[in-house]
């Protein structure tokens, strides 16, 4: 299946999004035709030359008209419920429909399979859309590269720079996975093109403790960071309990106490990507903890 000049298409939705710009764009630098499904057009897709489709979920003609001819459509659609399992799986029908060969659903996060049933909400529905994927006729491909990068940045309460502490919860030398968004992207543009994906492949730009994000901290700044204790994984886990017992119902991705799903996940292991397949396209520039908190010292 090839779009313009026998160029291949791939069909990206969420393509406004934070990370769906990214993957556009690296598939724009491997001369790839992209498609983008988006809301309401972008300049920024604008100028990188991608050929922008509005898109209603809610019509299944029309989506599979949209998704017709690609390689493979890639979903970077970020939400709760109603867009993982409803929006991601109408969009997973019109590919089915369509005769595309291959998926990349948006997981793009821990090792969901790990992790424990009903510990993490986003990891639960991306487990649920992945029992649905599994069972349709068509190639699929996860991508999982732990917490992205440049939550190190100060998004996640982990570095306090103000403090100069790192802040964990149990065990400080658990390590930790962390993929900028933009090495993601790379490595996804890459296997949208790769009909011999696996189901599952697993990255990591870096992988660091608490203890070690102390050490590097402290030889770059040359100011003495400590860690910071905040307790352990069972009054973490007292802790998510009261604040989702206290927020309202929300379809925000990303409430405080998702956050704190994360940090658990993290904290115990149980989401730690193992067996890495960063070498599988080739590629050595994968940033790391360091290049990312290079920018954030003072």
């Amino acid at each position: 299946m090839r779009g313009m000049n026998g160029r291949p298409l791939v069909v990206v939705a969420g393509a406004s999004g934070d990370l769906g710009e990214r993957i556009v764009r690296a598939l724009r630098a491997k001369d790839v035709v992209v498609r983008a499904l988006v809301r309401r057009p972008s300049d920024a897709l604008a100028r990188h030359g991608v050929d922008q489709r509005p898109v209603d979920f809610g019509d299944s003609a029309s989506l599979a008209q949209l998704v017709t001819g690609a390689v493979c459509v890639v979903s970077a659609l970020n939400g709760t419920a109603p867009v993982i399992l409803e929006a991601q799986g109408r969009l997973l029908d019109a590919a089915v429909v369509a005769g595309v060969p291959h998926f990349i659903p948006s997981d793009f996060c821990l090792d969901y399979q790990a992790t424990k049933p009903g510990d993490n909400r986003n990891m639960d529905l991306r487990r649920q859309f992945a029992a649905r994927l599994d069972a349709a006729p068509i190639h699929a491909t996860s991508i999982l590269n732990g917490p992205f990068a440049e939550l190190l940045k100060g998004e996640a309460p982990i570095v306090l720079h103000r403090l100069r502490r790192v802040l964990f919860w149990g065990d400080a030398d658990q390590l930790f996975d962390f993929t900028t968004k933009d090495d993601v992207a790379s490595f996804t543009a890459d296997a949208a093109l790769d009909p011999a994906a696996p189901r599952y492949l697993r990255i990591s730009g870096d992988q660091i403790s608490p203890r070690g994000l102390v050490e590097l901290l402290t030889k770059r700044e040359g100011q003495r960071w400590r860690l910071l204790r905040a307790g352990g994984i069972g009054r973490l886990s007292t802790i998510i309990a009261i604040a989702r017992a206290l927020t309202p119902e929300t379809d925000a991705p990303f409430p405080i106490w998702q956050g704190m799903q994360y940090l658990r996940d993290m904290s115990t292991g149980r989401g730690k990507l193992h067996h890495l397949d960063n070498a599988r396209y080739g590629k050595t520039d994968w940033s790391s903890a360091a290049t990312i908190l290079a920018s954030t010292l003072s």
